[in-house]
C-alpha cells in the first residue's frame, strides 16, 4: 500500500536562486539587529560540529543559519548539505493518530530524511534547531525511533550517525549551569557526539527564535496534510520583510568577504583536523579569491 502524498511547504529561497521579481521587496523595513559576524560564527560551529554530512534545520528558527550556509557552500562539494525540515513541536507524539504519523513520514522523506538514509549515510546526519528545553528535539527523536523500528533499520548503526546540534543562548560556563541535554533522558541513548551545543549571544538567539519575521508559517500538525495551503506562496508584508533579510544574508554569504569570514571561524574548530573540513576550507578559499 502506497503512503500519502507528501506536503512540502512553499518557501522563497534566495540561496536556491529563486526568481524574486514577483514579490516586491520591502527594503525599508528590514534591518536585522544581529550582526553578520555573530551569525557567521554560529554557522561555522554548526557546520564543523555536523560531522560533514547532511544538516537538517528543523522548523523556522534557524532559517538564517541555514540560508547563510546554503549561500556560502554554493559551488562546493557540500552545497547540498544544508536542508530544510519543516516541523513544529507536537506536544506529545503519543497523541498523534496513525494517519498523522504516516503523513509526517511522507513529508519528512520528501526532504531527504528517512531511516534508510540514516542507516546508509557515509557521514553523520545532523538535526539543528534553536533549543530552550529541547521539547522539539524530543518529539523528533521519538518519531524517528519509531520509524526506524517499523522499517527494521539497524538502530545500533543509526545511533552512531545521528547528531542533534542545539543552538543555545550563551551563558555561564560553570559546571552548575543548567544544560538542557543533561535533563533530557532520551539523550542518554546516544553517544557523546550525538548531542552537541552551539552558543549564540542571547539577544541574537531571542531575535531568531522570537522576533524575526519568517518566510513560512509554522508547520504544525494541523498543516501536515494541507496540500493546497502549503503550496500557496505568501506575499504579505511580513514575508516581504523576511525575504529582503534573507536576500541580504545570502548575498553576504556568497561574497568573498562572507566566505572568508566563515573560513576564519572554521579553521579554529577542533573538527578542522578532519580531512573533510580541511578540504572544504580549501574549496571556500579558492572560491573567495
Amino acid at each position: 500500500m502506497s503512503g500519502p502524498d507528501p506536503v512540502v511547504p512553499f518557501r522563497w529561497d534566495p540561496a536556491r536562486g529563486d526568481r524574486l521579481s514577483s514579490v516586491p521587496l520591502c527594503r525599508a523595513a528590514s534591518h536585522a539587529p544581529y550582526r553578520f559576524p555573530e551569525l557567521v560564527a554560529c554557522a561555522g560551529k554548526v557546520l564543523a560540529r555536523s560531522g560533514g554530512g547532511l544538516i537538517f534545520f528543523v522548523g523556522r528558527s534557524c532559517d538564517s543559519v541555514r540560508d547563510l550556509l546554503a549561500g556560502a557552500l554554493r559551488d562546493t562539494s557540500h552545497a547540498a548539505a544544508p536542508r530544510l525540515l519543516p516541523f513544529s513541536r507536537v506536544g506529545g507524539v503519543a497523541d498523534l493518530t496513525p494517519g498523522e504519523v504516516r503523513q509526517w513520514r511522507a513529508n519528512t522523506a520528501a526532504h531527504g530524511l528517512t531511516p534508510a538514509v540514516l542507516a546508509r549515510a557515509g557521514r553523520p546526519v545532523a538535526l539543528c534547531d534553536l533549543v530552550d528545553g529541547g521539547a522539539t528535539f524530543a518529539d523528533l527523536y521519538s518519531l524517528l525511533c519509531a520509524w526506524v523500528e517499523d522499517e527494521r533499520e539497524p538502530w545500533s548503526v543509526i545511533r552512531r550517525k545521528l547528531r542533534f546540534v542545539g543552538i543555545v543562548p550563551r551563558g555561564e560556563t560553570s559546571p552548575k549551569t543548567w544544560r538542557w541535554h543533561q535533563w533530557a533522558a532520551w539523550t542518554q541513548d546516544l553517544p557523546r557526539s550525538g548531542v552537541l551545543n552551539v552558543s549564540l549571544e542571547p539577544w541574537a538567539w531571542s531575535y531568531l527564535g522570537n522576533s524575526q519575521a519568517k518566510l513560512t508559517a509554522s508547520f504544525t500538525r494541523s498543516r501536515w496534510a494541507d496540500h493546497e495551503g502549503a503550496a500557496a506562496p505568501d506575499r504579505g508584508e511580513a514575508t516581504r520583510r523576511a525575504l529582503h533579510e534573507a536576500e541580504r544574508l545570502t548575498q553576504y554569504a556568497c561574497s568573498a568577504r562572507g566566505r572568508a569570514d566563515l573560513v576564519r571561524h572554521l579553521v579554529h574548530e577542533p573538527a578542522f583536523r578532519e580531512p573533510w573540513l580541511r578540504t572544504l576550507v580549501g574549496e571556500l578559499r579558492r572560491i573567495a579569491q
